[in-house]
């Protein structure tokens, strides 16, 4: 069972007319059927669809990191895997928020908008996100503190938390240990590749019976909530968010593709399609990454010992539409208080987003709990954040298509450029697909 083109077209039918039907339904939502509707269909079919999906996440990723450490074979040969698409990961994020930074700084969407500081948005976040919430919390957390907490002190508790970052270490550990007994644990290495067939095909039945309605329903409730009429006010903020992401898309991605990764990013398009339409739907990285995981391994022809390590730690660690969006926020913000920001604020501006992004949890709206210690970071009152959490919902559908794009697009480099060490990859006669040369 694959995610097919038919399933591609289905979604993305879904897609269309969850955001036609939620857009009709927003003119009236204050009505008391189309609340009803919003609340026991649309959102009753996208929350089962996303619980389904996390249902699969931890285990997919835990026996996909596993499974990824013990075909690489050598610990110091992942240990250089690892360190290139840390690097690649931490570059591509600095260029997307400095790319953020300078559309918004050319575009001036907050000039003359002074007013909506004085909203009733910006002191209800104020009261219930930053007040003793999660937000709060989540900004004390200082990075020496981000950097133990990798490790994890209780595997069932990160797991129950879907804390991917500790998974994934704990999965290294697993992987590495199997690696060194490997004629002993033939047996155990024997268990994870069924296993992995199992969760494989159960997330593929997902996707098959479910990804549609699922979409729709996630889409549907969406823009009922919100709809375009949010868009009004904050419409040029709105523009710079999608401009840069739209420019780091094709561009920065495009050229990893194109020049690193000896591919059309056309074809790219094309082939992981099927991943982009999920993400776009669910906004979460995480629920997006069995699907990713697979569209790149049968479409991209990505070898399942590279895709298994580096999508799942790109998942957790490399958000570069969500370092856009905090791009353009935070000048945003900064021209609404009627402040220029120095050279020196917004390279902090870029280190800060570019260190927060690590151990972030692939979940809707944690794009804004970062924000918040960007803000903080450089004098700016993160209450703000009130003025576009209403329309952020829309943008994060579209930032996480960008997030997992990328996390494919450096892995297609990775793939391609082990291919050439090792002397699988010849120009124009064989490519690498799944662990198999074959002919074009």
């Amino acid at each position: 069972m694959k995610v097919g083109n038919k399933l591609t077209i289905y979604i993305v039918i879904a897609l269309i007319a969850g955001i036609a039907v939620g857009s009709i339904f927003n003119t009236m939502a204050d009505a008391a059927w189309v609340q009803w509707i919003d609340q026991y269909i649309f959102n009753v079919l996208g929350q089962i669809f996303l619980n389904l999906i996390f249902m699969v996440v931890v285990p997919v990723v835990f026996i996909s990191i596993v499974l990824g450490v013990v075909s690489v074979g050598d610990p110091k040969q992942l240990g250089l895997i690892g360190i290139k698409t840390m690097l690649f990961y931490l570059a591509t994020t600095a260029i997307a928020i400095s790319l953020a930074i300078s559309v918004a700084l050319v575009l001036k969407p907050g000039d003359g908008q002074a007013d909506l500081l004085n909203t009733e948005e910006v002191s209800e976040y104020r009261s219930t996100e930053l007040e003793g919430g999660d937000t709060e919390l989540a900004m004390q957390t200082t990075f020496d503190q981000t950097l133990i907490n990798i490790i994890p002190d209780n595997l069932f508790m990160a797991m129950a938390d879907q804390n991917m970052l500790q998974i994934i270490a704990f999965a290294i550990f697993i992987g590495v240990g199997l690696i060194a007994v490997k004629e002993k644990a033939e047996g155990i290495i024997k268990l994870f590749e069924q296993a992995n067939e199992v969760i494989m095909w159960i997330v593929l039945a997902i996707m098959k019976y479910f990804a549609a309605l699922g979409a729709f329903g996630l889409v549907a409730t969406a823009f009922t909530q919100a709809g375009f009429g949010a868009i009004q006010q904050l419409g040029m903020y709105f523009i710079c968010v999608l401009l840069a992401l739209f420019i780091h898309f094709a561009v920065v991605y495009g050229s990893v593709v194109q020049f690193l990764g000896k591919k059309s990013f056309v074809w790219f398009i094309k082939m992981f399609a099927p991943a982009m339409s999920v993400a776009f739907s669910t906004s979460s990285s995480s629920a997006v990454l069995p699907v990713s995981l697979e569209t790149a391994q049968n479409k991209l022809g990505i070898r399942k010992s590279i895709s298994s390590f580096v999508q799942p730690l790109g998942a957790t660690v490399n958000m570069d539409g969500t370092a856009i969006m905090q791009g353009v926020a935070t000048v945003f913000i900064a021209q609404l208080s009627g402040i220029d920001l120095t050279i020196g604020q917004m390279a902090t501006v870029v280190i800060i987003a570019t260190i927060a992004s690590i151990g972030t949890a692939g979940v809707p709206g944690v794009g804004l709990v970062m924000l918040a210690m960007v803000l903080t970071a450089i004098g700016l009152d993160p209450a703000a954040i009130g003025i576009i959490i209403g329309i952020d919902r829309l943008l994060d559908m579209t930032r996480t298509a960008v997030n997992i794009s990328g996390d494919a697009s450096i892995a297609l480099v990775i793939d391609h450029q082990q291919n050439v060490k090792e002397g699988k990859f010849i120009k124009g006669k064989s490519k690498y697909v799944d662990g198999k040369i074959v002919s074009k």
